[in-house]
């Protein structure tokens, strides 16, 4: 199979780094025209420079603007009309105990990971069903599904997206739209590394912290290792082409087998 997205534009949010970064270049790879999205246009130029150096023949926009406000997602927008392919990247996470965590941020969890989502989303669906051709792509988690006991603000807000994403497939349908949800498992960023040691002996190596990271607080994953970012990105670049044409409305697990459930 080949997936060829030439001619399309992406945007994809919080994609300076991680796992976002990682979609902009599988994007990009297969020919899409990627806007690379960040709050300060410093962060956006320095991840431009590092995926075109991945990239050589990419084509980036930078996409500078805080999308968690009304302001901020319709200043993208402005930068990069005519989306084709949307990837509600952006999110927040972080460990707390569950009865210290306070309204304003559970509010602000939702906020960010869930209607920054449902702002953006509002914004292009209708130019997608317009031109009969859309790909909306919402990174969600396993956390959605199996709610981590350290942090259940995030796996709130990330089992809202999965709501999120199947209604806005429902209002789409027929149209030549798509829009899915994406169960990321558990992956190995720079942000999840000061998670795990967050949780365990800041003085093991590298390699022993994840292993007894992966041992203790996820011990369900058929992987037994953090995923690496491009294997999100192989996902959401297949979602997001022609090819997957007939997926609409669903949640897809790339996990490492942690959801313990034979259905998708």
């Amino acid at each position: 199979m080949r997936i060829d997205s030439t001619g399309r534009t992406a945007l994809v949010t919080g994609s300076t780094q991680g796992i976002g970064a990682a979609i902009a270049a599988g994007l990009a790879r297969s020919g899409a025209r990627v806007a690379i999205n960040g709050r300060t246009e410093k962060s956006v130029g320095e991840a431009i420079e590092r995926l075109r150096a991945e990239v050589p023949d990419g084509e980036f926009v930078p996409a500078a603007a805080d999308v968690t406000t009304d302001e901020g997602a319709r200043r993208v927008l402005e930068i990069v009309p005519g989306v084709d392919i949307l990837v509600n990247n952006l999110g927040i996470f972080g460990s707390q105990p569950a009865l210290e965590i306070d309204d304003a941020e559970w509010r602000r969890y939702f906020e960010v990971n869930v209607l920054s989502a449902i702002r953006l989303t509002r914004l292009v669906l209708p130019g997608m069903v317009e031109r009969s051709w859309g790909r909306v792509l919402d990174i969600a988690s396993d956390s959605a599904i199996v709610i981590p006991a350290e942090m259940i603000h995030y796996g709130m807000s990330k089992t809202a997206l999965l709501a999120v994403s199947r209604g806005f497939a429902k209002e789409a349908a027929g149209t030549g739209v798509t829009v899915n949800s994406v169960l990321a498992g558990p992956t190995h960023t720079g942000g999840v590394e000061d998670f795990v040691y967050s949780l365990v002996d800041t003085d093991l190596p590298w390699d022993e912290a994840q292993r007894e990271f992966m041992r203790k607080y996820r011990p369900q994953s058929l992987l037994q290792r953090l995923i690496e970012p491009e294997e999100i990105a192989n996902m959401v670049v297949y979602l997001s082409s022609a090819q997957a044409s007939a997926t609409t409305g669903a949640a897809v697990r790339v996990d490492g087998g942690y959801i313990d459930s034979i259905v998708p």
